[in-house]
């Protein structure tokens, strides 16, 4: 049996995310073209990529119907003028979609079956919200294998803050605001630009061209913020500017073996160390990752301690501040979203995965003295997601510095 073959992510694109509805710059774009513009501008990116020679293209999508449905992977593929030769498939893990694109690719070159393979997601919620259609098996709740809470994501979340008082509203407020007020530094000092494909758009008005986030407010406040009703619950602490939005964007990354990426002389921005998923009560699946974390830490022979960048996915400020309790990591941490997460940038469900690698890649250039760092995330019905990446910028003659 031959060995396991290094992982490497060469590159990773995205689409700007737009917000979700009939106001939003995607509204009259369709889903596959999103993520059709992403693969074709992550191709355009690494001409050296002979494409012929890729194996595999995974696109992930939550909602798979009308114009996210049809096995997206061979159907972007085709669309994206990649050789027919080149097939492709559907992954379906709500949050995750993406994530799990990147993990079953990377798990197929490790075992020598790909040497290069596109994964991604997208998500165009305006469109195709979660969940709908979906006909949830009456089991569920006749046999209370879940609460009718379960499926309201913002109903589990509701519940962390319940189990853990000192996850506060007045926490989750000043978490949110941080991120805003990072997403807009980092667009200040053109840290999220680089990774962007420029989409045509078409509206009323006329054509444009969505060159950036649609969903950021830097002119947020901290009492905008605590003046917001609570959807979930009456006097609850979870609202719309402590959570993530409603979103629509796609994203795509091309994956290597080590030895290919050298053969074809392409940069590598990150190695694949390893991953975890793991299950939690749905009801509150905000804390999905700290096991999964837990079990990718376990299983690279790493502790938190190692991990000297995250990039956690703000579904709800709640649920990353439950996993930074765990860890021991304070809120305000250097280290963690750097550029801020989806509660300024937004959630388009299945594609986030690869926005959060995008991120972390970016970061692993300019911070030489962190080796390792991970993206991580929640995952609806009751799941959690990480992975674990080395810095291949990464020195030991770097001087650690206090961030």
């Amino acid at each position: 049996m031959a060995e396991t073959a290094e992982v490497v992510f060469v590159d990773g694109v995205r689409t700007p995310f737009g917000r979700a509805g009939e106001k939003g710059m995607y509204w009259q774009t369709r889903a596959d073209d999103l993520v059709v513009k992403a693969i074709i501008g992550l191709l355009e990116r690494n001409p050296a990529v002979p494409a012929e020679r890729i194996d595999e293209v995974a696109i992930a999508a939550t909602t798979q119907q009308g114009d996210q449905g049809l096995t997206l992977g061979r159907t972007a593929a085709l669309l994206a003028g990649l050789p027919q030769s080149v097939p492709g498939f559907a992954i379906d893990r709500m949050c995750a979609g993406a994530m799990t694109s990147v993990t079953t690719l990377g798990s197929g070159i490790g075992f020598g079956a790909y040497d290069l393979a596109i994964a991604g997601g997208v998500e165009h919620m305006g469109r195709h919200p979660m969940g709908f259609d979906a006909d949830p098996n009456p089991r569920f709740l006749a046999e209370k294998l879940v609460s009718e809470e379960a499926l309201n994501m913002g109903s589990t979340a509701e519940r962390i803050h319940d189990r853990f008082p000192s996850l506060t509203k007045e926490r989750s407020d000043r978490y949110a605001l941080r991120s805003q007020q990072k997403v807009a530094a980092a667009y200040e000092a053109g840290k999220i630009q680089p990774d962007l494909i420029p989409v045509a758009t078409r509206s009323a008005a006329g054509w444009g061209l969505a060159t950036r986030d649609e969903a950021p407010r830097p002119e947020t406040t901290l009492e905008g913020l605590a003046g917001l009703r609570t959807p979930f619950r009456p006097h609850g602490r979870v609202t719309a500017g402590n959570s993530s939005g409603l979103n629509d964007g796609a994203t795509a990354c091309l994956l290597a073996s080590g030895d290919v990426a050298k053969e074809l002389g392409l940069t590598v921005k990150m190695k694949l160390v390893s991953f975890a998923f793991a299950g939690v009560e749905p009801e509150i699946m905000g804390i999905g990752p700290v096991p999964s974390t837990e079990k990718a830490l376990r299983k690279a022979g790493l502790s938190i301690t190692d991990i000297g960048l995250f990039e956690l996915n703000e579904a709800f400020a709640v649920q990353v501040l439950s996993f930074l309790d765990h860890f021991g990591i304070d809120d305000d941490d250097a280290r963690v979203n750097e550029y801020g997460g989806a509660i300024a940038i937004g959630h388009p469900l299945a594609s986030s995965g690869v926005r959060l690698m995008n991120q972390l890649a970016r970061q692993f250039e300019e911070h030489p003295e962190v080796r390792y760092g991970l993206t991580a995330m929640c995952i609806g019905l009751g799941q959690g997601g990480s992975v674990i990446w080395e810095n291949p910028h990464y020195t030991k003659k770097a001087k650690a510095a206090k961030r």
